[in-house]
């Protein structure tokens, strides 16, 4: 997020809601999520500074020894993403509000596992704070300093808000309770259990998961994608606290785009690794570190640049831009994992093909759904323009015209 002097933060806590369809979280949380995201815009006025805000989801058992690997309920967990993804742009889009842009919200969803059954917690306590999927003691302890903390003015959420507070400890205590504001939300009652694990003896996990894209003036649907990514890399437990986890991320070339509708507003491929970059970082490193250690280098044709980022011993991000259909996923071995949008599926299967003829084992696809939403459409009737880098740039060339 750019340091601009009328920039600030914020967090949202929101409970479990009562199911993971679209409808079930709009139900919950619409009232909720328009409140904030109007107060924010408010408080930004007429500046160009960005509100950055950390909606916590809590999801009980997501931490449990019995979802792991994390795949046995990756596509239930990702359903919650494309739902509250959908939401934040169908209010956004409702009231007129800018997302990811100047003057606008930047939204960032997570996951707690809360209440924390004994074997959850069991696990929480390798004290990783590696998201996107985190305990509340983990979140609330992060050090990150929130401007404005938010919870829905029920029970359920009064309950999330107290757990929360009794996680922190000393001065920062007193400080975290008076920037807590309970916010306008309906009453509703979540199941017992709001995950069902696949059962498949073939789950493996994954510790080198790939994506691909130009993530140009990044959005929602990119958020979708990236949090996916996320969640598909397995996370820290006592058995694997020491190996290493990779996500790469193969962002186009700047050669490639000089045919996009609007091409003269593209970001560079250095602004787009950044943004991509910083909103990994913004879902995943909870761990307080000022900045990660920085590796540039090339690709082994030389063709393109390559940026390694560690922000923590045992996550690492590399950054590769690429020139083809394959990129990186054609000169890693050891990636065994590839997410891919629903528009880009095609992609998978000939990345699988190529990689068979090297003798190289096949990837596991998760296909991720668009961000388009009947529901939300209805609602707001420029929904679209949230989700497009082409609408957003031909947005900006308008302006700039002005």
């Amino acid at each position: 997020m750019a340091s601009h002097p009328n920039s600030f933060s914020a967090l949202l806590l929101l409970p479990p809601p009562p199911s993971f369809s679209f409808g079930g979280v709009k139900e919950a949380f619409e009232t909720s999520v328009s409140d904030v995201i109007m107060q924010l815009s408010k408080s930004l006025g007429t500046s160009d500074g960005i509100a950055t805000v950390d909606i916590a989801l809590a999801i009980p058992g997501l931490l449990s020894p019995s979802n792991r690997p994390r795949t046995k309920t990756f596509a239930q967990v990702e359903h919650y993403v494309g739902s509250i993804y959908t939401l934040i742009g169908a209010v956004a889009a409702a009231q007129d509000i800018e997302l990811d842009s100047p003057g606008g919200i930047n939204a960032r969803l997570v996951f707690v596992d809360h209440p924390l059954s004994d074997s959850a917690a069991s696990q929480a306590k390798t004290g990783s704070k590696i998201g996107p999927i985190l305990d509340l003691q983990s979140l609330a302890t992060s050090g990150r300093l929130w401007d404005h903390i938010f919870c829905p003015d029920n029970q359920a959420g009064r309950d999330l808000a107290d757990s929360f507070l009794s996680s922190i400890t000393g001065p920062s205590k007193d400080h975290t309770a008076s920037i807590l504001q309970m916010v306008s939300s309906g009453d509703w009652s979540a199941p017992q259990s709001l995950l069902v694990p696949e059962d498949q003896p073939s789950l493996e996990p994954h510790y080198s998961v790939a994506v691909g894209g130009t993530f140009d003036h990044l959005h929602l649907g990119h958020k979708r994608l990236l949090t996916a990514l996320a969640l598909a890399l397995e996370p820290l437990d006592y058995n694997n606290q020491d190996r290493e986890r990779l996500l790469t991320i193969g962002v186009t070339g700047d050669a490639l785009l000089v045919n996009k509708k609007f091409a003269e507003c593209l970001e560079s491929w250095e602004e787009r690794f950044r943004s991509t970059a910083a909103f990994l970082a913004g879902i995943m490193d909870f761990s307080g570190n000022e900045s990660p250690r920085v590796e540039r280098t090339r690709t082994s044709d030389g063709k393109g640049q390559v940026v390694i980022m560690q922000f923590q011993p045992n996550l690492i991000y590399k950054f590769v831009e690429f020139f083809d259909v394959c990129g990186p996923t054609a000169t890693d071995e050891n990636i065994s994992a590839l997410v891919v949008s629903k528009e880009t599926s095609a992609g998978g299967a000939f990345v699988n093909e190529e990689r068979a003829k090297k003798g190289w084992s096949r990837l596991s696809i998760f296909e991720v759904d668009v961000l388009v939403s009947g529901e939300a459409k209805a609602s707001a009737n420029n929904f679209e323009d949230k989700i497009s880098s082409t609408d957003i740039r031909r947005r900006r060339m308008n302006r700039a015209k002005v």
